[in-house]
């Protein structure tokens, strides 16, 4: 009887892993994007201004998608007037943000703020905006990873972040 229950209890695991795959490069769509720059106050003296994008998720199919976990990873770019495009080595990796748990409502999340910690500062002096057309300022983009269950990340976009301060 002990034997049968521990092959039973094996049985259900394994299909349990075993589920229909999700494509997530197919069915999320990042929807809803407000990407810039929020000012993160004053930071040892200077003013630190950090990227930030808010946005949904939005699933094209029925499936469900517990767990999901999704990955946001700044890089930065090359100075200015070099065209880098997404995935390249020029991109310097920076920082990143980690959601373990993403709900959906229906079809969609609710609205994902995330924000980088590491950021750029000036010095008192410097206004947002005279920090953000320094000669040192470098620009970011962020790329959006999702993972399903036990699958593999999958980046399903990546986002230059405009040089504009976000309200608030």
């Amino acid at each position: 009887m002990r034997m049968l229950s521990r092959t039973l209890l094996v049985g259900v695991l394994l299909v349990a892993a075993c589920g229909r795959p999700v494509d997530l490069k197919q069915s999320l769509q990042v929807t809803d994007l407000t990407p810039g720059y929020h000012d993160a106050g004053i930071v040892d003296g200077k003013n630190k201004l950090v990227p930030s994008i808010t946005f949904r998720l939005k699933k094209s199919t029925k499936d469900s998608l517990r767990p999901l976990s999704v990955n946001v990873a700044f890089k930065k770019l090359p100075r200015a007037g070099v065209a880098v495009p997404p995935g390249s080595p020029a991109e310097e990796d920076w920082d990143e943000v980690y959601i373990q748990n993403v709900p959906f409502d229906g079809d969609q999340t609710a609205p994902l703020r995330v924000t980088a910690t590491a950021g750029f500062t000036g010095d008192p002096g410097l206004s947002r905006a005279e920090i953000l057309k320094h000669s040192l300022f470098q620009d970011v983009r962020a790329h959006v990873f999702a993972k399903h269950s036990s699958s593999q990340w999958v980046e399903i976009g990546a986002f230059d972040i405009p040089r504009q301060v976000l309200a608030q």
